[in-house]
Parts: C-alpha cells; sequence; structure tokens
C-alpha cells in the first residue's frame, strides 16, 4: 500500500529527488535537508551535474545514477528508499530524445513510449509523472521548497526597460504566449519589433545565441510560462547561466513570469543583471491581464 506523507514528521519525510542539468538540483537539494528532509537523489548520467556528489555527501543525502530511459530503475531505487513523495529539478534536453542510440529504454519507459501519442514536453513528463503515480509515488510542485525563489511582479533590476525594448517585449508576449500554449518553446527573442528567433526543443540558452548571431546586439528576451504551467515539471528557470549568455550575446533586456518563473541564486543573478546592464522584469498575470512591460496595465485595461 503506498504510504502517505500527511502520516510523518517534516523530519522523518523521505524526498526523491530526481536531478537533471544545471542548478536547480543542488538548490532544491539544499532546502530539501535545510527543512528537515531526507534525500534520496536520483540523477540522470546524460544531464546531471558531478557537483551532486559533494553536495550529496555533504549534505548526508542518498545518491544513485541512472541513464535516461532507465525509467524502471529510478522506481525501484526511490522505492527500496521508502520514498513517497518526489520532486523533478534541472533540464533534459529534448533533442536527446531522438538521439539514435542515446536512450536505451528499459521496459517501463518503452511501455510509456508506446502509449504516448505525441512526444512533447507535457506529454512526455505528464506520462512519467503518472506511471510515478501508479507505483505509489506522487510527483510534488516543483517550486514548493523554494517559493521565495519564485519571480515577484515588477521592475527586478536597477535599470528599466526603455521605451524601445519595452515594445519589443510587449510585441513578443504574443509570440510566447503561443508557442508556450502549443508546447513548442517557452521563449522568443524580439528585436525593432521583428521575432528573430523562436524557441523548439534547443533551449533557452541556444535560442539566445541564434538570436545574436542573426540579428546582433540589442535583442530583448521574453520567457513567460504555458498558460496552463504545471509546477510539478518544466518550470521556466532563469539563473547566472542565463544573464552570462544574454552579456555574450549582447542582449539587452529579460521579461519572466512572475509567480511562474524561478530565478535560482536570485540575488546574485539580479546583481549580475545590474553588472551587465541587462534590464530584467517580472510579467504580473491575473484574471485582469498582464502587465506593461513598464509595470503599468495595457490601456485596454486601464
Amino acid at each position: 500500500m503506498p504510504r502517505h506523507h500527511g502520516d510523518r514528521s517534516l523530519t522523518d519525510m523521505r524526498l526523491g529527488l530526481i536531478a537533471g542539468g544545471g542548478r536547480f538540483p543542488l538548490v532544491l537539494l539544499d532546502a530539501a535537508r535545510s527543512q528537515g528532509h531526507k534525500v534520496i537523489v536520483i540523477a540522470i548520467k546524460e544531464e546531471a551535474s558531478e557537483e551532486l556528489i559533494v553536495a550529496a555527501a555533504r549534505l548526508d543525502a542518498a545518491l544513485h545514477w541512472v541513464s535516461l530511459g532507465q525509467l524502471g530503475k529510478c522506481i525501484k531505487l526511490l522505492q527500496e528508499g521508502a520514498v513517497d513523495r518526489a520532486v523533478m529539478a534541472g533540464s533534459v534536453k529534448h533533442t536527446k530524445i531522438f538521439s539514435s542510440g542515446l536512450i536505451l529504454p528499459d521496459l517501463v519507459m518503452l511501455s510509456l513510449l508506446r502509449k504516448l501519442g505525441a512526444r512533447n514536453t507535457d506529454g512526455l513528463l505528464g506520462a512519467v509523472v503518472d506511471v510515478f503515480r501508479d507505483h505509489g509515488i506522487e510527483v510534488m510542485d516543483s517550486t514548493e521548497l523554494i517559493k521565495p525563489l519564485l519571480a515577484c511582479p515588477g521592475v527586478l533590476t536597477g535599470r528599466k526597460p526603455s521605451q524601445d525594448e519595452t515594445q519589443d517585449i510587449e510585441y513578443g508576449y504574443r509570440f510566447a504566449d503561443a508557442i508556450a500554449a502549443l508546447d513548442i518553446g517557452q521563449t522568443v527573442a524580439v528585436k525593432d519589433r521583428a521575432v528573430v528567433a523562436v524557441e523548439a526543443m534547443e533551449g533557452t540558452d541556444e535560442l539566445i545565441r541564434r538570436a545574436a548571431s542573426l540579428a546582433g546586439a540589442g535583442v530583448s528576451v521574453i520567457k513567460v510560462a504555458k498558460p496552463t504551467q504545471d509546477m510539478r515539471f518544466d518550470v521556466p528557470v532563469v539563473g547566472l547561466g542565463t544573464i552570462e549568455i544574454m552579456r555574450a550575446a549582447g542582449a539587452t533586456a529579460l521579461s519572466i513570469d512572475a509567480g511562474k518563473t524561478l530565478i535560482i541564486d536570485g540575488p546574485e543573478v539580479l546583481s549580475a543583471a545590474d553588472g551587465a546592464n541587462i534590464a530584467m522584469l517580472a510579467r504580473r498575470i491575473g484574471d485582469a491581464g498582464v502587465e506593461r512591460a513598464d509595470g503599468t496595465a495595457p490601456a485596454h485595461q486601464q
């Protein structure tokens, strides 16, 4: 019979951390241990940072490595660790699903893939979440333990977007929201009221580099949440790496969605953006619509 986390005290909670690439898993591991959770880390070999080895040892967390496609092994390790709640954190490049010979799915993953109607992000990860639930493991909101890192609405940096950047950002919202709704990507790059690049499977970092190669400096980057964003997976994340890539590419403004986007290493990210003269803001999303890039409501909402 599946265990229920409501029957345990906080310090008796066993949490599974399924770790992909980037700093998100490291930040989440630190937060989980600081809040008293016992953590079993399942690190994806092809994506997760080796920094997890040091972090897991320092924080007294069990660490196991699995390859992409070893869903059955992942479930077995979590069950052996008496885990009934898990969190998914970090990136997994969707392109690897289509890399011949890279993924050797086990029987559990093979069964899942055969049942999928489409291998888009929501379809694939949603199916993985369902398989975990079928085995008594509930996947939780990936931001639950780190709510303070969710972006607050408004201008986040010392410099506000210029008039041209504001116009580019507002122009880009419609296109970013459209591709997010279609589960194609969540980010667009705009310059002079023209969409320079649209994110698909390559990810945000490559989108920014491609936009710079096409349009040069002065690009604005608009990253949005999906209209029906499932906070258990594929939550928008920005970090120091994002700012560094923008700086190198000459991108000058970044818009994200408040309450739906994680700013990993928050104060450091904003400080780095200020140092690079990048204007950064978080769009407020609510029943009344969204704020303009300058923090006011569009004319039709006033």
